[in-house]
C-alpha cells in the first residue's frame, strides 16, 4: 500500500469502492493501474547543449473485462469524484449485474529485485548527467577529423507503478530506466555515413562508470560511420547468411517474438496460432523471453498487471512450446499467465509484450562458422524490419561484411534480408556458443504503444537466404 499511499494518497477503502463501481454493470474483472514518472532528458549537437527538459507525469487507469470485451477509463485527476467516472466509463462495456464490495487485498511479492542500482539516475544532478553526454559527445568528434557531425541523446526515469484487482492483487514497482546513446555523421569525397551506438538499461550511474562509458559509446558510433565510408554493393541472390552475435536478435524479436504473443494466436492472425507443440524449425533452435534478467532494458519485476514475470520457454529444440500471454488472453485461452502483460503508461491497456527475447547459445565455434561458408553475408546490426502476420519478412542490413573464403572481408551497409520466419528456422544449420545481448536501447511498437526491450543471439548461420543486393 506504501504507493498507493504515498504517490496517489488512495486508501485500501478508496481502492475497494473503485473496483466496486468498476463491477457495478456486470464485469468479470476490474483492475486499477496507477502511475507516476517523473523524466529527464538531454540533448548535445551543433558543440552546444541544445535541450534539457524534466517531466513528471501522474495518472490512473481503470480497467473492465468482460468476456473478450475491454473497458477503458483513465484519468490525471485524483480526486475521488474524477475516479469514479473514470470507472464508471470502464463499467460500461458490461450491461447487468451488481459489484461486489468484498476485496481483500494480498500484496505480491516478486521473486528478485532486477534493478540492481547503486547510483539512482534520478537522483543524481543535472551537472553530472551534463558531463556524461560531452564525454560521449567529444569521443566521437575526436575519434576522426572525418566525423562532421555528431549527437548525443541521454534519458533516465523513475517510473512508480501501482495495481489492485477484483481478485485481491496488490501490487507495486519503482522501475529505473536510463539511455546515452550517440550518432555520428562521417564524410569522405562527398559521401555520407551514418553510425550509432549507446547502452543503457534498469542501471543507475555506476553502469557509466564501469560498464559502458560514454567514451566508448562515443568512440563505436564514430568508428561504425567510418568503416561504412568503406562499405562496398553487396550481392543479390540465395546464399547463406550469417547473423553476428547481439544486435543480429532483432531479427528474432520481429520476425519470430511477435508473433508468438497471445493476442495475435488466439485471435488466429499469427502463422503460429496451430503451431503448438509441432516442429517450427531445426532441432538445434531454442528461443526464450526473460524479463528476469538483471539491470536489462526489457526487463521488471512485475508486468503492468501484477504478474510475477517469468523467464519463459517459447521455442524447444526447433518445437512451439509457448506464447507470451497477458491476463485477458490468458483468460480466453485458457493457459497459465508469464508474466509479459505490458503497457507503454496509465492511458493504455495491457496487451502481450516481449521483454527480453533471444535465442539460446549452441555448441559451435563462431569461428567455425564463418569457415563453412565460402561466399555470404555477415550481418551486423539490421534495421527498417517489416514482418507479415503470415510470417514473410524483409529486413535491412546497416552494417555488415561480406564473407569470402570462410573469413569477413569488405563492410557492407543497406543490403536487404527476405525470407518466412518458418522457413529461415528451419535453414539454422549452425549455432556459437557466444550468445551476446544488443545494444540496451530499443524500444519495440506495438498498437501505438511503446515499450523498453532487448533481444541477443549467439553468432548463427542460416544454410541459405534471399539476399537483395547488386545483382
Amino acid at each position: 500500500m506504501i504507493a498507493f499511499e504515498d504517490h496517489f494518497h488512495l486508501s485500501k477503502t478508496e481502492l475497494g469502492k473503485i473496483l466496486s463501481i468498476a463491477l457495478s454493470k456486470g464485469g468479470d474483472f476490474a483492475e486499477v493501474y496507477a502511475e507516476h514518472r517523473i523524466y529527464s532528458f538531454i540533448n548535445m549537437e551543433e558543440d552546444i547543449i541544445k535541450e534539457t527538459a524534466e517531466s513528471i507525469s501522474l495518472g490512473l487507469g481503470i480497467r473492465v473485462l468482460a468476456g473478450e470485451m475491454t473497458g477503458y477509463g483513465y484519468t490525471t485527476d485524483l480526486s475521488f469524484e474524477k475516479i469514479t467516472n473514470a470507472a464508471l466509463s470502464a463499467a460500461s462495456i458490461a450491461s447487468s449485474g451488481m459489484g461486489s464490495n468484498a476485496f481483500r487485498f494480498k500484496k505480491v511479492k516478486p521473486k528478485a529485485n532486477v534493478y540492481a542500482v547503486s547510483d539512482p539516475l534520478h537522483l543524481t544532478e543535472l551537472k553530472k548527467k551534463v558531463d556524461l553526454v560531452k564525454e560521449a559527445y567529444l569521443a566521437c568528434q575526436k575519434t576522426d577529423p572525418k566525423i562532421k557531425k555528431v549527437k548525443v541523446l541521454y534519458q533516465d526515469q523513475i517510473q512508480h507503478v501501482s495495481i489492485v484487482n477484483s481478485e485481491g492483487l496488490m501490487a507495486e514497482d519503482a522501475r529505473p530506466q536510463a539511455k546515452l546513446v550517440c550518432y555520428a555523421i562521417a564524410e569522405k569525397k562527398n559521401r555520407k555515413e551514418f553510425g550509432y551506438s549507446g547502452g543503457g538499461g534498469r542501471v543507475g550511474l555506476e553502469y557509466f562508470n564501469q560498464v559502458l562509458t560514454p567514451q566508448q559509446t562515443g568512440q563505436e558510433a564514430a568508428e561504425e560511420a567510418l568503416k561504412l565510408l568503406e562499405a562496398v554493393e553487396a550481392p543479390a541472390g540465395e546464399m547463406p547468411v550469417v547473423l553476428a552475435p547481439g544486435h543480429s536478435g532483432v531479427l528474432v524479436h520481429e520476425a519470430v517474438g511477435h508473433l508468438l504473443e497471445a493476442d495475435f494466436n488466439r485471435k488466429k492472425t499469427s502463422i503460429f496460432w496451430d503451431k503448438m507443440r509441432k516442429r517450427v524449425g531445426a532441432p538445434l533452435v531454442t528461443i526464450y523471453d526473460d524479463p528476469t534478467i538483471p539491470s536489462f532494458r526489457g526487463s521488471y519485476n512485475i508486468d503492468d498487471e501484477g504478474t510475477v514475470p517469468q523467464k519463459t520457454l517459447l521455442i524447444d529444440k526447433g518445437i512451439v512450446t509457448s506464447y507470451l500471454q497477458d491476463r485477458l488472453s490468458a483468460r480466453l485461452m485458457n493457459l497459465p499467465l508469464t508474466g509479459h502483460g505490458r503497457r507503454q503508461d496509465y492511458t493504455c491497456t495491457p496487451i502481450p509484450r516481449m521483454s527480453n527475447t533471444y535465442v539460446e547459445r549452441g555448441q559451435d565455434d563462431p569461428e567455425e562458422i564463418l569457415k563453412s561458408v565460402r561466399r555470404g553475408i555477415y550481418t551486423e546490426k539490421l534495421e527498417g524490419g517489416q514482418v507479415e502476420d503470415s510470417g514473410k519478412f524483409t529486413f535491412t542490413i546497416s552494417s555488415g561484411h561480406l564473407i569470402e573464403q570462410g573469413r569477413l572481408t569488405a563492410p557492407i551497409k543497406q543490403v536487404t534480408l527476405i525470407g518466412t520466419n518458418i522457413d529461415i528456422l528451419q535453414k539454422i544449420d549452425m549455432i556459437g556458443h557466444d550468445l551476446t545481448f544488443g545494444l540496451q536501447t530499443g524500444t519495440c511498437s506495438k498498437e501505438g504503444q511503446e515499450v523498453p526491450v532487448a533481444d541477443g543471439c549467439p553468432t548463427i548461420k542460416i544454410s541459405l537466404m534471399t539476399v537483395g543486393g547488386q545483382a
